[in-house]
């Protein structure tokens, strides 16, 4: 018979406060999604390069509208802080010093390689229940661009594929 183990559900306060702690380090790369911190994977070359080429492409057409941050954490919730691989920001967020929250996300974009699962299951729906009106998945195993638009609860009501 196997017990019921109780595990304990940190709020974004009380993550930050261990980063703020020393707890973590900055190069660690954590995020909390729903009360979990979540080790992540580390970055592959395919994975640096597929960024590195999205951040290139997204700020010469949207520098102008909007900013383009990388692995920047966005404030989900209370329970949920992920660092999305590029995060497209309204301007206005600048006059805070605050992070992002799903108002002022235009876009989050994942680069999944080895996170697939994990991207296109528990971070969607958080990123889909937070109101994120627009989440992109770079499938690198598959050469596609999975675009999801219009969150409706735990999902998203427009989904489709673009090949590479």
């Amino acid at each position: 018979m196997i017990a019921h183990a109780e595990t304990y559900r940190f709020s974004v306060e009380e993550y930050n406060k261990l980063g703020e702690a020393g707890i973590f380090h900055e190069d660690d790369r954590v995020e909390l999604l729903d009360g979990e911190i979540i080790i992540m994977a580390p970055i592959g070359k395919h994975h640096i390069k597929s960024v590195r080429r999205l951040i290139r492409v997204l700020s010469r057409v949207y520098s102008d509208l909007c900013y383009v941050d990388c692995q920047s954490p966005v404030v989900l919730d209370g329970f949920s802080e992920p660092q999305p691989d590029i995060l497209l920001v309204a301007l206005n967020i600048d006059e805070t010093d605050e992070k992002p929250t799903p108002a002022e996300t235009l876009l989050a974009i994942e680069v999944a390689d080895s996170t697939l699962r994990y991207d296109a299951g528990p971070k969607l729906r958080a990123y889909a229940r937070a109101g994120i009106c627009e989440y992109w998945i770079v499938n690198l195993a598959e050469n596609a661009v999975d675009v999801y638009r219009q969150p409706a609860g735990e999902s998203y009501a427009e989904h489709f594929r673009r090949e590479r």
